[in-house]
């Protein structure tokens, strides 16, 4: 198989421990306005998706506009939560840290909030050597959501990079499935606190080639990436 020159990481539920978080507010809002759906169905109908696909497939769902009122107070939430609750997924910092060649981040989330999320957990800046260009790259810049590949190939495009030499990280189906058909290599990642018993194995029936339970396992799998630990004297 092709070596791998960059790898792209997805953000909520790879990066920063957000997505149960996220989906449970998107839960109670949406309940609360007359469209009742549990924590657990929004994972699964929504997880790794842009904002505005999901808005529009409730609403043609719904029969009806999902109002104002919704965007409003899921802004204010968020922000709220990510100052107050948001965590790193464990040991991401560590392995950031030791990486040796390039990497970058593709969300489905708009930009406004992956910077906030990234920042508020102290992992912006490993994604922003250079400030006025950081390497975070947001669906909102492409025409279609995961799970088409137009997010990571418009991220392989500003890293310089061919797609056959990118590996994606992915805790979500539509976020395999993109990498996938963007011709990448991807692992899947089931680190994040809203992954379901089983969700390992839909991962590798939707394309991963493997998957990995916590981060600490990445440079086990791709020791090549890595820079060598440094150890103390004998």
């Amino acid at each position: 198989m092709a070596g791998i020159d960059l790898i792209i990481f997805d953000c909520d539920g790879v990066l920063i421990d957000s997505e149960w978080m996220v989906c449970t507010m998107v839960s109670e809002e949406l309940t609360s306005l007359g469209y009742p759906v549990t924590p657990e169905q929004v994972v699964e109908r929504f997880a790794g998706r842009p904002e505005p696909e999901i808005l529009a497939e409730i609403a043609a769902d719904w029969g009806r506009p999902v109002p104002p009122a919704y965007r409003e107070a899921m802004t204010r939430r968020i922000h709220h939560a990510f100052t107050s609750e948001l965590a790193a997924i464990p040991g991401v910092a560590a392995t950031l840290a030791r990486i040796a060649i390039p990497f970058c981040v593709a969300s489905s989330s708009g930009p406004e909030k992956l910077k906030m999320g990234l920042s508020f957990v102290g992992l912006y800046a490993y994604f922003a050597p250079d400030p006025s260009a950081p390497n975070v790259v947001s669906a909102a810049y492409v025409a279609h959501g995961k799970p088409s590949p137009d997010v990571f190939l418009y991220a392989a495009g500003t890293m310089r990079t061919p797609v056959r030499r990118c590996l994606v990280i992915e805790d979500s189906l539509p976020g395999v499935r993109a990498a996938c058909s963007a011709g990448m290599r991807v692992f899947g990642f089931t680190g994040g606190s809203h992954c379901p018993p089983g969700h390992a194995e839909r991962l590798l029936a939707a394309g991963a080639e493997r998957v990995l339970a916590r981060m600490s396992e990445f440079e086990d799998a791709l020791p090549e990436a890595f820079r060598a630990a440094v150890t103390g004297c004998p």
